[in-house]
């Protein structure tokens, strides 16, 4: 019986030592990766050599690996070897990243207005997004961004702002408005922690300055002519994605939720708490369809001030509806398109998409149901255009237009609305 029992413990350890040396990876091999560290690659992805071959990681490593903005596609291969191991071929698309920023518009004083600014979301092959851009909109502005989620380690990386930004920006108080000189100078650090491929959050401050000053319109003894406010911002940023790509094809759920809260030390305005989450959902139907939707929800400290956080904005929200034409300190938006590609080559995409945009704001000072009251509702519908470079990251050129379906606001019926990548 004892013996019975040995050899039933051997052929059962000899069997799994066979299976798993049978499943043992042998070698990774990453192949496409010019500019990228290879690395940097085998430091964030979980497939190494001399671990047990798990198909499931290498799924995770490739969707890891396809939210970089480094690849435009990420595949992979187990092959055997002679050994009884295996050998696993991620191969790798990259993107080019070295990415103009230029955009043209009028201002709300119909300042012809231009911005030109230079990015490179892989710099130095280390999955690092650095660059900045000048303004001209009647003032000068200029901003400096550098975001290294990698720079200390796989789940621990850095973020380092800076802006100086100036801008007309009509306020609104009751039925009056003002335009004002807005500017803003600001000084960012954020920690990034990415908690495990599906969750990670930014958390940090942010010193700045905004200053006010009255250029025309409206006055009110209520709303100084000038301002100079020193402001702190803590800032926390959580994310949950499971999105997944395939080209210019996305599919899957995402949810991402910031929290600010501000401390000033003035007479004017009061520390406050602002708080917003997106929520994304995009579906692929068909071969060249994707149905996309972006849900806001948010609130901040309901002060009646025409600084209020919330801003109704073509660039931001509606599109059609105009240039920072209202505020709130609540928002409730939700943007929706289908897209459909119309042409498809290795390295270009078109694609057609209608779209309605749907928002309600709470007012300065008011209630919770202004949100759900009929005036304060915008509506828009319309149709656009995107022309996609399937070899330069976020190279998509797009152009909507928008039409007011309902209250449309001081008698604006539409326009078109141009940028540089997709609208959500």
């Amino acid at each position: 019986m004892k013996l019975t029992k040995r050899l039933v413990y051997f052929f059962l350890f000899f069997g799994l030592s066979v299976f798993a040396q049978k499943a043992t990876i042998s070698e990774v091999i990453i192949q496409g990766a010019q500019k990228t560290s290879h690395n940097l690659i085998r430091s964030i992805i979980s497939t190494k050599s001399g671990i047990v071959l798990d198909s499931t990681a290498i799924a995770k490593d490739i969707t890891l690996l396809k939210r970089l903005p480094a690849f435009n596609h990420v595949y992979y291969q187990v092959i055997a070897d002679k050994n009884q191991k295996y050998i696993v071929k991620i191969g790798v698309d990259e993107n080019f990243t070295i990415i103009p920023d230029i955009n043209v518009w009028t201002t709300t004083n119909d300042v012809f207005s231009y911005k030109l600014g230079l990015y490179d979301y892989n710099f130095l092959g280390k999955n690092i997004a650095f660059g900045g851009f000048y303004q001209y909109n009647g003032f000068d502005s200029y901003g400096i961004n550098f975001r290294a989620p990698n720079l200390f380690s796989k789940k621990w990386g850095l973020a380092v702002n800076h802006q100086n930004w100036k801008s007309e920006e009509p306020l609104f108080f009751g039925n009056q408005t003002a335009n004002y000189l807005y500017n803003n100078i600001s000084y960012e650090a954020l920690a990034l922690y990415q908690i495990n491929l599906q969750h990670e959050i930014d958390f940090g401050i942010n010193y700045f300055s905004e200053k006010y000053l009255y250029l025309s319109g409206d006055t009110s003894p209520e709303v100084p002519l000038n301002l100079d406010l020193d402001k702190t911002l803590l800032k926390f940023v959580y994310s949950y994605n499971n999105l997944k790509y395939y080209y210019q094809y996305v599919n899957g759920f995402k949810s991402k939720l910031y929290v600010q809260y501000v401390t000033t030390t003035n007479d004017f305005q009061n520390d406050f708490l602002i708080a917003w989450n997106d929520f994304f959902y995009y579906k692929r139907l068909g071969k060249k369809g994707n149905f996309a939707n972006r849900l806001r929800l948010g609130l901040a400290s309901n002060e009646d001030s025409p600084f209020a956080p919330f801003a109704l904005d073509n660039n931001l929200n509606l599109r059609g509806v105009g240039i920072l034409v209202d505020r709130g300190t609540g928002v409730v938006v939700l943007n929706s398109e289908y897209r459909h590609t119309v042409y498809d080559k290795k390295w270009l995409a078109i694609q057609t998409n209608v779209f309605t945009d749907l928002g309600s704001w709470r007012n300065p000072g008011g209630e919770l149901s202004d949100i759900i009251q009929g005036e304060n509702v915008r509506a828009f519908a319309g149709v656009g255009l995107r022309v996609i470079s399937k070899k330069v990251y976020n190279a998509t050129f797009r152009v909507d237009y928008g039409f007011s379906l309902v209250n449309k606001f001081n008698g604006s019926r539409g326009g078109l609305v141009f940028g540089v990548g997709q609208y959500f």
